[in-house]
């Protein structure tokens, strides 16, 4: 029997949030350091799962396949392909960085306050939300996957509504109310998704006889299972609707913002780089490859959605009195991009998409992380509260701006590849969504470029005149995302070579190839 290293990846997390809530309350500074040491070793097995992956191989690697739920025909199966992998590396990449950077938000708060916040149960519901992405991404049973996309609100629920941002304009009473808030809406919003999805699925069953993915497919491909065409729709139509939810797609969109705005920046950093992130990649796994006729009859709407997503999330950052609140619609509109390369059914398209996915964790994860740093410093999240911060806090405004830029994919940074490779993708099959979508660009870089003017230029503000710049902890959670914003702006084929593999294979699934260019290049 071989190592179950997919299993293990997951289930190492699970352990390590489990060791971590153990930790007596007195110890909070044990509860830390394990959780730190349970992310880095699961960094390590996810390091062993990219080494082993080999992108010329088998569609599915590693595979995992035990009997679970018989009488049901529920397995316990899993598979990585490239595109997850990808997203298994990025997820055990930034939980060590969030867990860094929260390293004193749940500390106890000031002195005299009545409420205490568990440090144990904030680092273990951490790693408890890495455990359950990581097999989300691993899983190739649809009913396995859906109990582990449902599963993970539970956790993040509790870290939105029990350990919200503590810098609030109207008080400590004020910011539980909208935490509390928050929490609930985020909760309601992914549930509803998941129920619908839940109805497909037992659908899916219904009409398949099974809930293998692999299996189904294959049966679709070979011309075995017929599904007609209404059915098929509606299946689509449910399991597409719980992943434009939890991605977010407007007009679904609206529980991000008060989540990015009352969470922890490494919360924030959770939602918006992790957790979304299994949305957009279950629409490339599930509803491509189990509905492939479905996602070429709703690929127009989808497309109008996702322009909308682009141009209404960056014309909302711009006007955002609130840091958080501007990287939340930033984020918005950059999904709204990942999703259209996914429907642009182009292998450009979708390699991008797949690709923008990574580079957005990266470059989301650096810009929250040090907007946090800054929040702490200052507390108050309002853009108008600062101002000549690069004054006092030049590395601070630096590595500031840095994640900006790369946000807005300024050329020689991460994300202006894949956001390149999808408005590419895009324009050969649909030219008019391809031109609008370029003017989320143009709207990106006035948000990005007008929040640095407003926080790190001009006159420095009495409160800012003595902040302190970035302190070792945070130049080591910072530094790293930095260097990879660089290097895959510069390089990006260790991260592509492994997804177009996955990517020519989902395009064989919906049977559509690149369109000819028009020009033939010279030979």
């Amino acid at each position: 029997m071989s190592f179950p290293l997919l299993t293990v990846t997951a289930a190492l997390p699970a352990v390590g949030a489990i060791a971590t809530a153990a930790v007596p309350a007195a110890r909070r500074t044990v509860a830390k350091w394990l959780a730190l040491l349970f992310s880095l070793a699961t960094l390590v097995l996810a390091i062993v799962v990219l080494v082993r992956f080999d992108p010329g191989g088998d569609r599915y690697q590693l595979t995992e396949s035990h009997s679970w739920i018989a009488d049901f025909g529920v397995r316990y199966e899993l598979g990585v392909d490239g595109i997850a992998v990808a997203l298994i590396a990025l997820t055990a990449l930034l939980i060590p960085f969030i867990i860094l950077a929260g390293w004193h938000d749940a500390d106890p708060l000031e002195t005299g306050s009545t409420r205490w916040r568990p440090t144990q149960g904030f680092f273990a519901l951490i790693l408890a939300v890495e455990a359950m992405v990581i097999i989300s991404f691993e899983a190739t049973d649809v009913f396995l996957f859906y109990i582990f996309f449902e599963a993970m609100l539970i956790p993040m629920y509790f870290l939105i509504g029990g350990f919200g941002d503590r810098a609030h304009e109207h008080g400590e009473k004020a910011a539980a109310t909208q935490r509390s808030y928050a929490a609930v809406k985020f909760l309601l919003y992914n549930l509803v998704g998941g129920l619908i999805m839940l109805a497909a699925v037992i659908g899916l069953y219904v009409v398949a006889g099974n809930f293998s993915l692999t299996e189904i497919a294959e049966a679709r491909a070979n011309g075995s299972l017929d599904m007609a065409t209404n059915t098929e729709r509606w299946l689509f139509l449910g399991f597409f609707f719980a992943f434009a939810v939890k991605a977010p797609l407007w007009p679904l969109h609206t529980w991000l913002p008060n989540a990015m705005q009352e969470s922890t920046a490494p919360v924030a950093v959770l939602i918006t780089a992790v957790v979304d992130k299994v949305g957009t990649f279950a629409m490339l796994r599930f509803c491509l490859q189990l509905f492939p006729e479905a996602s070429k009859w709703a690929t127009p709407a989808i497309l109008v959605l996702a322009l909308i997503s682009i141009i209404y999330g960056a014309l909302l950052a711009v006007g955002q009195r609130d840091i958080k609140r501007l990287v939340a619609y930033a984020s918005i509109s950059h999904f709204g991009f990942i999703i259209m390369g996914i429907f642009a059914m182009t292998s450009q398209g979708q390699s991008g998409a797949t690709l923008y996915m990574v580079n957005h964790g990266i470059s989301t994860a650096a810009l929250m992380l040090v907007a946090g740093f800054l929040i702490s410093r200052r507390g108050s999240r309002l853009i108008a509260d600062y101002g000549g911060v690069q004054k006092v806090a030049p590395v601070l405004a630096g590595t500031f701006l840095i994640g900006g830029l790369a946000t807005l994919s300024l050329p020689g940074l991460a994300p202006f590849v894949s956001e390149f490779l999808v408005l590419v993708g895009t324009f050969t099959r649909y030219p008019v969504v391809g031109i609008i979508a370029t003017f989320g660009i143009v709207l990106a870089a006035l948000y990005t470029l007008v929040l640095y003017q407003r926080t790190m230029t001009g006159p420095v503000k009495p409160e800012i005149a003595k902040m302190p710049d970035l302190r070792v902890r945070e130049l080591v959670v910072v530094a790293p995302l930095i260097v990879l914003l660089i290097f895959l702006g510069v390089y990006p084929k260790p991260v592509t070579q492994i997804i177009d593999p996955a990517v020519k294979q989902t395009m064989s699934d919906v049977q559509q190839k690149d369109p000819k260019p028009e020009v033939e290049a010279a030979k």
